[in-house]
């Protein structure tokens, strides 16, 4: 194959490159496969990126080598890729402002998958359609995410059981919590808002749900971060609603010795408790079945 190939996307032309490197080396899976992977889920991960700064975790070396958060736009991003410049309070890299990309359309995805931006991740909040002093804001959270991290001894079968519990307790309050798998070894719930409470309010009442289920079933669920308590259980991490958290998105690929991606899942496989590990290949498969399993979350 040659080193460079030039292709249209969405009208656009992009030039991809070193499409037969391996960047999945226990299983042999490529960038060129990569690429091809978020070209077809494309339409249905847009919906749940759109509007959103996006975070990306590259590895340009492959997996196995060490890899990179990148949040600011890199060098050479084309004109057509939506930016937006918004204030990152508390910057390891003492930035008072970063240039978020934003991926608006399959183009930029597949730009994004040929600089091996493997893993997308993204906050709970959309850019603001009102700017401030002609400068982009964050809106109120429209989601909440409650993440499930197994401790060593736990897996996906005890995130199950605690899945369960957690959504009849949203239910109670009248939220619908969606699951998938993280594409690693937990699991996510994510509920949709109705964007009117702050990211600290969502936070505390995440914290709140977390402590109700931890005094409900200690024997299976923390609530607390500290590492040296999560053996055989789950911790429901409630911090990752913080305005500068980000998640995993829907249909991400992960970082992984297989090309795992994060997998909306139904809730009848999760009341099963026989959820495994998918990977892009078996997500395009489920999309033919089901569509998209998270649909109502995104307008």
């Amino acid at each position: 194959m040659p080193d460079r190939v030039l292709v249209q996307v969405d009208n656009r032309e992009l030039e991809l490159s070193n499409l037969d490197k391996v960047l999945y080396p226990a299983s042999g899976f490529t960038k060129g496969e990569i690429i091809d992977y978020y070209a077809r889920v494309g339409p249905i991960l847009l919906p749940h990126v759109r509007g959103r700064p996006l975070t990306r975790l590259r590895y340009p070396n492959g997996v196995d080598r060490p890899g990179f958060f990148e949040k600011n736009a890199p060098g050479g991003t084309p004109r057509w890729v939506r930016l937006e410049t918004l204030p990152v309070p508390g910057s390891t890299q003492n930035r008072e402002t970063i240039d978020f990309v934003l991926v608006e359309d399959c183009a930029t995805l597949v730009w994004l998958a040929n600089l091996a931006a493997i893993e997308l991740h993204t906050p709970q909040w959309k850019v603001a359609a009102r700017r401030r002093e002609g400068k982009a804001v964050a809106s109120k959270p429209d989601l909440l995410v409650a993440d499930l991290d197994p401790g060593e001894g736990a897996g996906l079968a005890e995130c199950c059981l605690v899945a369960v519990a957690a959504r009849h307790r949203f239910e109670a309050d009248g939220l619908e919590a969606l699951p998938k798998t993280s594409g690693k070894k937990g699991m996510q719930l994510m509920c949709r808002l109705d964007g009117s409470r702050t990211s600290d309010e969502i936070s505390d009442y995440a914290k709140q749900v977390a402590e109700d289920l931890e005094r409900a079933l200690p024997d299976l669920v923390t609530a607390k971060m500290t590492k040296r308590l999560r053996p055989g259980k789950v911790f429901f991490d409630w911090s990752q609603n913080a305005a500068a958290k980000t998640t995993v998105t829907p249909y991400s690929l992960r970082a992984g010795p297989q090309p795992y991606a994060s997998a909306p899942l139904r809730w009848s496989e999760v009341e099963s408790g026989r959820v495994k590990p998918m990977t892009g290949a078996d997500v395009l498969k489920r999309i033919d079945k089901y569509g998209d399993l998270l649909s109502s979350l995104v307008d």
